[in-house]
């Protein structure tokens, strides 16, 4: 039976750290750290996501600012809105809600956000910097950073002589969590939808990280005994055993046949979910910490 990882606590543990490292800096240098979120739009799951991130930032004792902007907004009004956000020395993260309605061109008011404040890490300075192998000088995507947490608590920070395979090319995930893993030290195999014998490749893996978007897609045959298996993915599945048109929430793991292979595996809900609101977090206080010349914390 394996360790199943308790996001919740884990993502606690890091906010109550971010809650500290912001009290700390306030009162050493009278910096308030700051957040703002722009969402454009009537998307529910979106509006929801919002609320999230601006009441966490509350908590953890930001200054939090929202800008909820209608449909009919255009590109040029939200690009002024970034732009003011930019130049206002009281912010140090700046979020766009994904995704956009329809007629936004979203990269570009993406990589319109100052790189030191793009506290989602979707800039391109800061997916080059870590392509590069700089951990130290730009902000990281919240969710691979946040699957990352889990494998450090697993395997320590090294981890040298491990096989990683990531499951998934995206840029939001897949290629930011195999760059976190080869600079840890792993080999590392990114795998996707025209990997041959993509059961056998998992199947090497010490480390199994899913990100596809496939209900359950990763069966206990694909997983090597004793393994460390993230599950990145969160599909909605009908559920007819909960009554007429319920459903539920699944991961790209099949979560029930494989946590009697894995040695540690993340359930979903409640796995690699949390961390990303955590990980924001994080990322907001230490780019708060990079514009006061203060050195900034680790998480």
């Amino acid at each position: 039976m394996s360790t199943v990882i308790d996001g919740k606590t884990v993502a606690a543990a890091v906010l109550d750290r971010v809650k500290t490292a912001a009290r700390t800096l306030e009162e050493s240098h009278g910096v308030k750290t700051g957040l703002a979120v722009v969402i454009v739009g009537n998307d529910p799951a979106s509006h929801t996501y919002v609320s999230s991130k601006s009441r966490m930032a509350k908590e953890c004792g930001f200054v939090s600012v929202q800008h909820t902007l209608p449909e009919e907004t255009t590109q040029e009004d939200l690009a002024a809105i970034v732009d003011r956000l930019n130049a206002d020395p009281a912010i140090h993260g700046i979020l766009v809600q994904l995704p956009l309605p329809p007629h936004f061109e979203a990269d570009p008011i993406i990589q319109s956000i100052r790189p030191d404040k793009d506290v989602d890490g979707l800039n391109v300075v800061n997916a080059g910097k870590l392509a590069t192998g700089d951990l130290k000088g730009g902000l990281v995507s919240c969710t691979p950073a946040g699957a990352m947490v889990f494998v450090r608590q697993t395997h320590g920070a090294d981890l040298s002589g491990l096989n990683a395979v990531v499951i998934g090319r995206s840029n939001l995930f897949g290629k930011p969590m195999a760059a976190l893993l080869l600079a840890a030290n792993a080999t590392v195999t990114v795998a996707h939808s025209r990997t041959r014998d993509l059961p056998g490749v998992c199947r090497n893996a010490d480390i199994l990280v899913a990100a596809v978007g496939r209900p359950e897609m990763v069966k206990a045959v694909w997983v090597k005994p004793g393994a460390t298996v993230i599950d990145v993915g969160i599909n909605r599945i009908a559920a007819p055993e909960r009554g007429e048109g319920k459903t539920r929430l699944v991961g790209d793991v099949a979560f029930a046949e494989c946590k009697e292979v894995a040695a540690t595996i993340t359930p979903v809900p409640g796995g690699v979910g949390p961390m990303t609101i955590a990980m924001l977090m994080a990322n907001t206080v230490i780019a708060a910490h990079r514009a006061a010349g203060v050195e900034a914390p680790s998480f």
